[in-house]
């Protein structure tokens, strides 16, 4: 059946109720179908180096069971039973996707963000009782194996390290140099250490116990900032298949090829990416441990998708921004969608990379807390530009007043909510507490209805044809090209320096990356500290690069509440201000923005006034790389 509208996605829901679908109750059974139905396709490809003839590894469907097999078999043999939790720290690699699916297989699996501090895996690490940790042996050029080394140091509850070697990946003069060059890394903890393809290789290609029918966790992911101690979300076989049959039953035949150069510790690349190959049987393919960031993989990323026929790319607007720095100097003309996520996609972008790609671009919405999708614009169906599509079958989503904890009318401004295959009713994260108020209806609403609906912390609207748009956020986070950062830790760090009375983070807006951290601070009475100097303050208290400030203003007195609390839409207001109207000085285009303005639609707008002879042409041109809306003035 197509999905091109409401109408389509209605029709969808009407056929049956989510639980008469004949789906696979587990990852397991999933793979099991698969393994049967396409044994000798391609299944997912791993290659290392982002050259058009570099060498690169496949496996087919039921090599890949059998793989995964091995690898869920080693997990129990390490004393990992269906509640307990593998973890892995690794860049993309064939071993990490085994890792994730026998992971899943054998118990719970929990990828970590590598770009973490060793403090903030450890932590981690305890939060979860990992068993088990794979992570990478000490490889040139990467410190994945210190950071590993360290925070099982702070985890005791690890008993054992299984370590993937990249070296066999390597070939010619490189493989003989990198074991004189490999670093050394301080081991402190008691865990014993092993190595993955050595010990994966020992066990039976067939599972050696049995795949449990009943629904249960099988994958914790950490969310809510890539600084600050994330929270660890849960989620079940139940949704991870959700996903994965909807990549199934409206987007991917089994004869597509996806090219995903997205990290496997993200729930983009594992529950929507892979999720979706698992569910159609299409091929996936992962180019170099790095992916996006990879060397080479911009400028070679249009002969990677000829070399392997590539039916659909995995993007994000950072991704697609660099790559529009770039010529298409290859022949594409295999490529039909590319599926855009993570951050909102400013109009330009969306125009200047359909012309030159000459593919069409569907962008969606999901989030770790709902194992992930939500909505899309359809693919063979209307695209509002700027909206994030209308929702999947089987997802509900309310637009919900805050005050009145009622829904709002078509078209007004609410917190979008969520029900879902993939939403685990009061139990989203591992920390009970964490689940106080994430519901809706809660104890106190003044509608009674037995669905809970997830809070997404999300500001939107529903249009007249069902599609949802996202004019702002209700939760303080900001999005730095997909990376979620708590501006929580730029405020503690920067409130640490003596001469600090106040400070506020927030996302300001950046073509590239979306957003980037801008901070604002107020000091104490007599202060002499410069912005230069908060700036070094910041940066050594500051656990990670990404959340450094781009920008940083010292301000007489920071906007606040009745109660003294920071008022941060006025924050947001003033960066919107400055940003644009660089930008429109930059290109010359003689044009102001005078006020931003909270619209009861469309949420943040700037007002743009002119002081020459400017056009919409020329506004759009420099404006419209960002994705908060501009309105003409008087």
């Amino acid at each position: 059946m197509t999905f091109a509208s409401m109408a389509d996605r209605n029709a969808i829901e009407n056929e049956m109720t989510w639980e008469e679908r004949d789906v696979a109750h587990s990852v397991w059974a999933q793979l099991g179908r698969n393994s049967v139905k396409f044994p000798d396709r391609d299944a997912v490809t791993f290659q290392m180096f982002s050259g058009e003839n570099d060498p690169f590894e496949t496996l087919n469907w039921s090599q890949l069971q059998g793989k995964v097999a091995q690898t869920a078999n080693l997990f129990r043999e390490l004393g990992v039973g269906s509640d307990d939790v593998v973890a892995f720290l690794l860049p993309n690699a064939m071993e990490t996707v085994l890792t994730y699916l026998g992971g899943t297989v054998a118990g719970i699996v929990n990828p970590i963000n590598p770009l973490l501090d060793a403090d903030q895996i450890g932590a981690i690490l305890k939060e979860t009782g990992a068993k088990v940790l794979v992570t990478l042996k000490a490889f040139p050029k990467t410190d994945v194996a210190q950071k590993a080394a360290e925070a099982v140091d702070h985890a005791p509850n690890v008993k054992t390290v299984v370590e993937v070697d990249l070296l066999k990946y390597i070939g010619g003069f490189k493989k003989l140099i990198v074991p004189l060059i490999r670093p050394k890394v301080k081991v402190n903890h008691g865990a014993a250490i092993i190595d993955f393809n050595k010990s994966i290789a020992k066990q039976p290609t067939t599972l050696t116990f049995e795949d449990p029918t009943e629904d249960r966790v099988a994958a914790y992911f950490h969310t809510g900032g890539t600084t600050g101690m994330p929270k660890v979300a849960q989620h079940r076989n139940s949704g991870i298949i959700y996903n994965s049959w909807l990549g199934d039953h409206l987007l991917f035949e089994p004869e597509d090829i996806l090219i995903c150069p997205l990290p496997l510790f993200h729930v983009f690349a594992t529950i929507v990416s892979l999720g979706a190959s698992l569910g159609s049987g299409a091929h996936i393919v992962f180019p170099t441990p790095q992916g996006y960031r990879g060397d080479g993989v911009f400028d070679n990323f249009w002969k990677l998708v000829e070399r392997h026929k590539v039916t659909f790319m995995i993007t994000v607007p950072t991704a697609m921004s660099a790559l529009m720095q770039r010529p298409v100097n290859a022949d594409i003309s295999s490529l039909r969608l590319a599926f855009c996520g993570s951050a909102p996609l400013p109009l330009e972008l969306y125009k200047k990379f359909e012309a030159a790609a000459g593919v069409t671009i569907c962008e969606g919405y999901g989030l770790t807390e709902a194992t992930c999708l939500v909505s899309i614009n359809p693919p063979t169906g209307d695209k509002k530009v700027g909206s994030i599509g209308v929702p999947f079958p089987y997802t509900n989503v309310r637009m919900i007043d805050a005050s009145t904890h009622r829904d709002v009318p078509t078209g007004e401004i609410g917190e979008i909510c969520v029900a879902s295959p993939g939403v685990y009713d009061n139990h989203t994260y591992t920390e009970a507490a964490k689940n106080a108020d994430l519901f809706y209806p809660g104890e106190d609403s003044p509608i009674e209805d037995p669905v809970q609906y997830l809070r997404t912390g999300d500001l939107g609207r529903i249009d007249e044809d069902g599609y949802l748009w996202i004019t702002g956020r209700a939760k303080d986070l900001i999005i730095r090209g997909g990376h979620n950062i708590d501006p929580a830790e730029i405020e503690e760090a920067l409130a640490g320096h003596a001469q600090v009375a106040f400070a506020g983070a927030i996302g300001q807006p950046d073509a590239h990356a979306g957003e980037v951290p801008a901070a604002f601070v107020e000091l104490t009475e007599g202060a002499t500290v410069t912005v230069e100097e908060l700036m070094e303050f910041a940066k050594k208290h500051i656990h990670e690069r990404a959340a450094y400030p781009k920008h940083l203003e010292i301000m007489d007195e920071l906007p606040k509440t009745a109660v003294g609390k920071i008022f941060k839409p006025d924050l947001r207001k003033s960066s919107i201000t400055r940003i644009y109207n660089a930008a429109l000085d930059k290109a010359g285009v003689p044009a102001q923005v005078t006020s931003v303005v909270e619209d009861k639609k469309l949420g943040l707008v700037a007002h743009v006034a002119k002081t020459g002879e400017a056009s919409d042409e020329q506004v759009n041109g420099v404006i419209g790389a960002f994705t908060r809306p501009w309105v003409w003035v008087s």
